[in-house]
């Protein structure tokens, strides 16, 4: 799925403007991203954690010339899916999670 799929789904299900589906979308991976970027994790009950992982300076090698490379320090974004996400997708086992309800939203 697209981000573009993804606002046309939310256009659908919570009957909003296109401009305004898009705007929910956008805001939520940009509070993401922000709170990685301060060293936050962000966990959504059912669905998983993104977390982020700090990777340590190495020495690597260039494996066309074989050339020693040095690799450095980098903090890299993870994804830990929920038990109620991998139940889900494994054949629908489990308990579906409730129903999303607040304003705008209907099931």
């Amino acid at each position: 799925m697209t981000r573009a799929e993804l606002v046309e789904e939310v256009t659908r299900a919570a009957e909003l403007s296109r401009r305004h589906a898009e705007i929910v979308v956008n805001t939520v991976f940009d509070t993401i991203v922000e709170a990685l970027r301060q060293d936050d994790k962000i966990e959504l009950r059912g669905f998983g954690s993104f977390r982020i992982r700090r990777r340590h300076s190495r020495i690597g090698r260039n494996p066309k010339t074989g050339s020693r490379v040095d690799v450095p320090a980098k903090r890299i974004p993870y994804f830990k899916p929920g038990k109620e996400l991998k139940d889900l997708i494994n054949d629908g086992q489990g308990t579906p999670p409730a129903p999303l309800a607040g304003p705008g939203i209907s099931s």
